[in-house]
């Protein structure tokens, strides 16, 4: 029991030391944390989909998919610019 109260006790001082940010990322380890536990508690096969699914909400992956679907309309605009130049429109 001395070593658990030794943990919580590191776990409290570091905590103590974080920033804002810092500490919302702990809390949404957290909560992923305890989905899996709720899903293993209850027998779910789902809680790979359950991860997945909180790990796709994340604002970092919603950020990563803009970029990529701004980067392949930047690509389909450089391929009918390129077209454009070499077959220009009959007018």
């Amino acid at each position: 029991m001395a070593e658990r109260t030794g943990e919580r006790q590191r776990l409290v001082h570091k905590l103590d030391h974080l920033n804002d940010a810092e500490i919302k990322e702990v809390m949404d380890y957290i909560s992923i944390m305890e989905t899996v536990r709720r899903a293993v508690a209850a027998g779910s096969h789902g809680a790979k989909d359950d991860i997945a699914e909180l790990l796709a909400e994340r604002e970092e992956n919603k950020r990563a998919r803009q970029a990529f679907a701004w980067e392949a309309v930047r690509r389909r605009d450089e391929r009918r610019a390129a077209t454009t130049l070499f077959h220009p429109p009959r007018v």
